[in-house]
């Protein structure tokens, strides 16, 4: 199963794998793939989902910079309602990150539940520089304010060892694609209403579903576009 630049398939009971399957644009998010991603979410019957990529030199380079502004920022409104929606559902996200996550890239990594990073995996939560805050939405109730804020100002790299320190990522394998297969078939094994209800409370413990509407909202009114470039996963 494919289209919109996604291959879906189901390779353990009850585990559905979304990955993203744009290498020559290193998987950056364009209108077809965040709607595929959109529609896979609507359809699949899984109890679990992996996200990953079908390159794994890279996860997700952000958005497509070469896309004309107003359409750039359709897609922003088309990721922050797909974030919304990857929080929403009562299915847990497992997102298995074998290379780089940049800006929209490395927020679609944080709206999963879990993370599993392979040792070449790194993030980056640019946008201060052309007037976005990315990632303040969720970062701070994984690495706390301070961290947070410095992530977001400093617009670093983040390498997969310190994020599992900080709490970034949940576990570091080599193999990350075939780790995250196995906490997601260990989640598909469980009472699916309790996993559902699990992931309701912590998600309004984490407050995340108003500070993502907040970082959305004053994201459409204060992008600039002038620090081009800076979501690229080379960058």
């Amino acid at each position: 199963m494919g289209g919109g630049h996604l291959v879906v398939d189901a390779p353990r009971p009850g585990v559905a794998r979304v990955l993203l399957d744009r290498p020559e644009r290193r998987n950056a998010l364009d209108a077809a793939l965040v709607e595929g991603l959109h529609d896979a979410l609507a359809r699949l019957d899984a109890r679990a989902i992996v996200l990953g990529s079908t390159d794994p030199s890279v996860f997700s380079a952000g958005a497509d910079l070469d896309l004309p502004d107003p359409e750039r920022a359709r897609v922003s409104e088309r990721l922050y309602g797909l974030y919304a929606r990857m929080l929403e559902t009562g299915v847990p996200l497992v997102a298995a990150l074998e290379g780089p996550a940049v800006g929209g890239g490395a927020q679609l990594a944080v709206a999963c539940d879990v993370r599993v990073a392979a040792p070449r995996a790194r993030l980056r939560f640019p946008g201060p520089g052309h007037g976005l805050a990315i990632g303040a939405w969720a970062l701070p109730s994984l690495v706390g304010r301070g961290r947070a804020m410095e992530l977001c100002l400093s617009m670093r790299w983040i390498g997969a060892e310190e994020a599992l320190r900080i709490g970034l990522v949940d576990r570091v394998a080599e193999d990350a694609q075939a780790a995250a297969l196995d906490v997601a078939e260990s989640f598909a094994a469980l009472d699916p209403d309790a996993v559902a209800r699990v992931k309701r409370v912590v998600g309004v413990a984490s407050r995340h579903a108003a500070a993502l509407a907040e970082e959305d909202e004053g994201n459409r009114r204060g992008w600039s576009g002038s620090v081009a470039g800076l979501e690229r996963a080379g960058g």
